[in-house]
Formats: structure tokens, sequence, C-alpha cells
């Protein structure tokens, strides 16, 4: 097997759809001994600031010395992000690897119900982990929580992120749903580390916590200095301190500031100097992320209005996040993104002239990009897709085209 004829796979898997549930992804970590059971897992989920959060621990753990297992989603280039060690992505050895083993024990199942590509890639994971030997790992869920491919684990600590609206058609319509649905990964006498919440979703995973005897702690400090801008990601540097502090993984006292002060989380508020131009590309693809992209542009630029190059995902909230974003933005440019969920520039740009005198539609990221040449300032936001895409560009990146694998859809 080639490292292409593995992604093809998986990316075949991807087309049959994601079911939500425990059963599958249960099985399968048996058949491979149990690899969650052999690990130090800080078990992570919420709406926005789940990646940042984990990779914030990663950094000051292996500031402290410790191997460190990395598991995210979405990848923005390569599926190898998905999946790191001491922050080197998992070799396209050791990828073609895993998905031949992992191969072979998806064919006992009857074809369709065969499991997903969320379920293969979690099992995948955690085994490669143990192989490494990795002291401590930090896991993302994917979707959710309750019903997530990673809650097999049994976690160190379970943390919370700050929860919105996102997804509502898996996790619920209300924002108290979909907080049940993340507090669904909390697990008896685990201790939980909480981000500040709106009251009635501190209410409902406080709850959860006291039904599962689980011990609740609410971030008290309200930011702690990061290498990541913005001040959500200060706010979410004070919970990973608060994780750190009392996961019970002893590291030295300068581990976490320095750990805090090296860490690096690609497309999240990341600037890009392109000549006389600076890039803003940030992965916000939800109102809570542009509502966090437009803070930082109202306490940084406040003398500047950049453009906006915009593409987004059809099934996301991206009328509420344009709207929050265009007033601060002299010009907006749409472009598509590669995602068969992508909704079509035209149609967006229709709703970004009620909001913003100059708009222009694209047919292709180059078309929008050469739209902004001379703009001194460009941000670029909407979807992780597009950023992924953008990144190509900038850093002549291989161009892996694996973006596709981070489409996917509810199996019935």
């Amino acid at each position: 097997m080639t490292y292409q004829e593995a992604i093809d796979w998986l990316y075949e898997l991807r087309l049959s759809g994601s079911k939500l549930g425990l059963e599958k992804p249960t099985h399968l970590a048996s058949v491979a001994e149990n690899p969650q059971e052999k690990l130090k897992i800080i078990h992570v989920a919420g709406t926005n600031g789940k990646g940042s959060v984990c990779a914030m621990l990663e950094s000051i753990y292996r500031t402290a010395g410790y191997k460190t297992g990395l598991f995210t989603s979405p990848h923005l280039v390569s599926f190898r992000e998905r999946i790191q060690v001491n922050r080197t992505l998992i070799s396209k050895e050791d990828v073609v690897r895993k998905v031949g083993t992992m191969k072979i024990r998806a064919q006992q199942y009857s074809k369709g119900d065969a499991p997903t590509f969320f379920e293969v890639i979690t099992i995948m994971a955690l085994e490669y982990f143990v192989e490494c030997d990795c002291d401590i790992v930090l896991l993302e869920t994917g979707l959710g929580g309750r019903l997530d491919a990673t809650n097999i684990v049994n976690p160190i600590a379970t943390v919370i992120t700050p929860i919105s609206f996102d997804h509502q058609q898996f996790l619920g319509e209300t924002i108290e749903e979909i907080a049940g649905e993340k507090a669904g990964i909390i697990k008896p006498s685990i201790p939980v580390y909480c981000a500040n919440q709106q009251a009635s979703v501190t209410e409902v995973i406080e709850q959860v916590a006291r039904d599962r005897n689980a011990p609740f702690k609410l971030v008290a400090d309200r930011e702690t200095n990061t290498a990541l801008p913005g001040r959500h990601q200060r706010e979410n540097a004070a919970l990973a301190k608060m994780v750190v502090e009392g996961a019970g993984i002893t590291v030295s006292a300068l581990s976490i500031p320095q750990g805090l002060g090296e860490v690096q989380w690609q497309g999240r508020l990341e600037c890009v100097q392109s000549g006389p131009q600076k890039f803003i590309i940030d992965a916000a693809h939800n109102p809570a992320g542009a509502q966090a992209l437009a803070n930082f542009l109202k306490e940084e630029f406040t003398d500047q209005r950049p453009s906006l190059l915009i593409g987004v995902l059809a099934d996301k909230n991206w009328r509420n996040s344009l709207e929050l974003l265009s007033p601060l933005v002299s010009s907006i440019i749409c472009v598509p993104v590669g995602s068969e969920r992508g909704l079509r520039p035209d149609e967006l740009a229709t709703f970004a002239r009620l909001h913003c005198e100059s708009v222009q539609s694209c047919n292709s990221l180059s078309e929008g990009l050469e739209k902004v040449v001379g703009n001194p300032l460009v941000v670029v936001a909407g979807s992780v897709y597009l950023i992924g895409e953008v990144m190509e560009e900038f850093r002549s990146a291989e161009s892996a085209q694996e973006q596709g694998l981070n489409d996917w859809a509810i199996r019935d």
C-alpha cells in the first residue's frame, strides 16, 4: 500500500458518512487490545478553542519534558496534522502501516456496517500513541461528545472549552442541549475543568458533573499570557493553566509560562507577511469565532480597515458571522471553498452587499487573491477549507489534496 492508496481508502470511509455512537469504536478498540487503557489522556470538548487548548496543553507538557500525543481535527492541509507526537506529524510510512492494519480489521464488517472515517482514525491514533510510548495524550473530540468516537476513553481530566451554537442539526437546537451533548464526555470521579460560559451552559455542565460525582472546576483567571494572539486565546490559556495545575502530572514552575509562550497553532489569527501585504488568516467559521476575530481587529487595528477574503460552508451560520465582520472591513471578496458543502460565492456576495458597499464575487481563490493585490491588510476567514487552501498558496505547502477528508455527513 502506498501513502496515496492509504489516503484513498480513508477517503472512501469519509464518503460513506459518519455515525454517532460508541458501539463500533468500542469494538475496534477491543480488537486493538484497548490502547486507550494504556495512556494518560486529557479529553477536550467544546465548540470553539478545543484545538487551541489542546495545543497549549501539549506545549506545556512537552516543555516539561514529557512525550506528548496530540489528536485534533480537522486538518488544514495534510491528514497527518491530526496525529502528532511531540508536535511531529505522523510519518507517511506510519500512516500506511496503521491504515493497512485498520483496513484488515474493517473487513470483518459488512459493507453497510463498516466503521466510519473518524472511528478508524481515532483507534489508529490511540494505538500509535501507545507504540510511541507517549506520557500524555491531548485528545480533542470530533463532534459533540456524548456519542463521539473519542468518548471510549477514561481520561485523567476532562476539559470543556467555550460552548456556542454549531452543528445544531446533530447536537440540539438550544445552547443547553448542545452543552448536554458536550458534557457527555464527563466520567465518574474524573475532574472537570470548564471555561467561562453563559450561566445556563455552566449549570448544565455542573449538573452532569454532580450526577457523576466528578469534581467541577470553573476557570478563575480571566486571562493568561500566551503566544497565540487574541483575547480569546488568553482566556483559553487561563483554562489550560488551570488544567495543568490540577491534572496531577508534575511540571516545573517555568513550564507553564514557557509552554504558553512558545505554543504554535496554525490558522488561528495567524499573521503572514507577503511582500508589502499583511494577511491575517483565521479559521473563524461560526459566530463565536467571528466575534473573537472581530474583537481582535478592534483591539489591534483601530486605524485600519482591512479587506475580507471569505469563503464559507452553506450549513454554517455564515450570515451572523458576516454581520459581525462587515462593519470592520473596507471590502469583501467572496470565494469558493473546496467542499461539496461550500456556499456559492455569488450567493454569499448577495448577502454581503446588504452590509458592505464594496463586494466582489470570484470563481476561484486565485482570482480572489488577485483582487486584493495592493491592499495592505487582508483578513482571510470563513472556513477551515479556505484556510488550508490559502496556506498552500503562501507556504508552497505540498498540495496534498487531502482537505476532502474533512467532509462528512451523518450516516443513518
